[in-house]
C-alpha cells in the first residue's frame, strides 16, 4: 500500500512548525501522521504531497492513495480508505479526506469523525484525545511493563502503559484525567509528578522534580524539566532546566535556556492574537490560553521571556532580559531590542553543535530547505 499525505492547503497555517516539514509530519498525541499511518498499516509506503522545496527530503509517492495529512485517522476512517474504490475521492461533508485516482466518483464517509487539526494550536486542542486514542492503539498490541515499587498511582495503573527500556524510580503518576504513555528508552527522574494524558515517547527524558499537566507530548529524544502545561515537543528538543512553559509548541532541535518561561494567559483574561503566516498579519486565535510556538533549530538564552501568542521562526538565537516581539521572523539573532539578521554559516554551525551530541548533523536536503526559508 503506497500513501502520499497531503498538506491540504494547511501549510502556512502550521508554520512555523511546518516551514520544515509537511504537515503529516508533525507531532500530536504520541504520534506523528506519517508515524499513525504506518503503526495502522506497517507495510504502507509512505509519501509526501507537500511545498516544492520540501519535497527533495520529503517524496511523493508514484501511484498513491492520497490522504488530508492534517486528518488523525481513526479505525473505521482506516477501514474506509483500506477499502476505498478506485478512482473515487472519500469526503466528509465538503472536506476532503483521501483520494485513489482520479477521484472522480464521490462517496461520503460516514464512520465516527476523525480528529483534524488545521493550525498549530488546534495541535494542543487536540492533543489530549490524540493521546488517548494512540493510547488504544497501543495497548492492544503493546506489552506494558509493570511500574516498581518506588513510584505512585493516583487513579488506575491500567492507563499507564511502559514500554520496555524505561526507567521510572520515586515518580507520581494520575491517570484519573487521560492515560500515560511511557515509550521505549525514557527516563523519568525521581520526585516526577504527572497528570495524564502525557506521552513520553522513545528516549526522551523528564528530569528530577518536574511538575507536567496533561494534555502534554514529549517527543523522541526531548529532554525536560521544570513546569509543563499542554505542551507538545516534536523531537530532540530540550528544556531540561527549571521555567514554566505553558499552551505551547515547540519544534526539532530546539533548545531553552534555564529558567525561560513564558506567558499563556493575558494579564486581562483577553483573547490571544498570534502572527499567522498565512495571512501574514496578526489574527485572533480565539483562545484564552495560548503561549509559545517555536520553529526548528530555535534557541533562547537563560532567563529569557515569552509573551502570550508568542511566534518564532526557524534558526532563531535569542538572548538577554525583557520580553521579545510577539512575532520573531525566521533567522533573528540577538536580544529583545536588537534583532539582527542571523548569519546562515553562524545558524548551520551552531544547529550542527547541538546536533553532533547526537551522532547527526544537517544534511543537503536540510541545507536547501533552510536556504529556501531564509530567502
Amino acid at each position: 500500500m503506497k500513501i502520499n499525505l497531503s498538506d491540504s492547503g494547511f501549510h502556512l497555517s502550521c508554520a512555523p512548525l511546518s516551514l520544515t516539514r509537511p504537515i503529516g509530519s508533525l507531532r500530536c498525541g504520541v504520534f506523528t501522521n506519517s508515524e499513525r499511518w504506518n503503526f495502522i498499516f506497517p507495510e504502507a509506503q509512505i509519501g509526501f504531497e507537500t511545498q516544492d522545496y520540501l519535497s527533495s527530503k520529503f517524496k511523493a509517492l508514484d501511484d498513491a492513495i492520497v490522504i488530508n495529512g492534517s486528518v488523525i485517522p481513526n479505525a473505521e476512517l482506516a477501514a474506509a480508505i483500506l477499502h476505498l474504490e478506485e478512482n473515487s475521492t472519500l469526503f466528509l461533508g465538503e472536506e476532503t479526506l483521501a483520494k485513489k485516482g482520479n477521484g472522480h466518483q464521490i462517496i461520503q464517509y460516514i464512520g465516527n469523525k476523525p480528529l483534524q487539526f488545521k493550525n498549530w494550536w488546534n495541535l494542543l486542542s487536540l492533543n489530549g484525545d490524540a493521546i488517548r486514542n494512540d493510547f488504544e492503539l497501543l495497548r492492544v498490541s503493546t506489552h506494558s511493563n509493570d511500574l516498581s515499587s518506588s513510584n505512585s498511582v493516583i487513579g488506575s495503573s491500567e492507563w499507564i502503559i511502559v514500554e520496555d527500556g524505561a526507567r521510572i524510580e520515586g515518580c507520581i503518576f494520575n491517570t484519573n484525567d487521560g492515560p500515560i504513555y511511557i515509550g521505549k528508552g525514557v527516563e523519568i527522574m525521581e520526585g516526577t509528578c504527572i497528570r495524564g494524558p502525557f506521552a513520553a515517547c522513545e528516549n526522551s527524558v523528564v528530569k528530577m522534580g518536574s511538575k507536567i499537566y496533561g494534555p502534554t507530548t514529549i517527543g523522541p529524544y526531548s529532554k525536560v524539566g521544570g513546569e509543563l502545561n499542554n505542551v507538545i515537543f516534536q523531537s530532540y528538543s530540550n528544556k531540561a532546566h527549571d521555567g514554566f512553559l505553558g499552551n505551547s509548541c515547540i519544534g526539532e532541535w530546539c533548545n531553552l535556556g534555564a529558567d525561560s518561561n513564558n506567558s499563556n494567559l493575558k494579564n486581562n483574561y483577553g483573547l490571544v492574537s498570534i502572527y499567522d503566516y498565512a495571512a501574514k498579519d496578526m489574527i485572533s486565535t480565539g483562545l484564552q490560553f495560548l503561549g509559545l510556538c517555536m520553529g526548528d533549530h530555535s534557541k533562547c538564552g537563560i532567563n529569557t521571556m515569552f509573551n502570550t501568542g508568542t511566534i518564532i521562526g526557524v534558526s532563531c538565537n535569542l538572548f538577554g532580559p525583557g520580553f521579545f516581539p510577539k512575532h520573531i521572523p525566521s533567522f533573528s539573532w540577538g536580544e529583545t531590542d536588537n534583532l539582527v539578521r542571523y548569519k546562515m554559516d553562524k545558524a548551520v554551525e551552531h544547529s550542527n553543535k547541538m546536533m553532533e551530541r547526537r551522532n547527526t548533523k544537517l544534511q543537503k536536503e536540510d541545507l536547501d530547505i533552510l536556504q529556501a526559508i531564509q530567502d
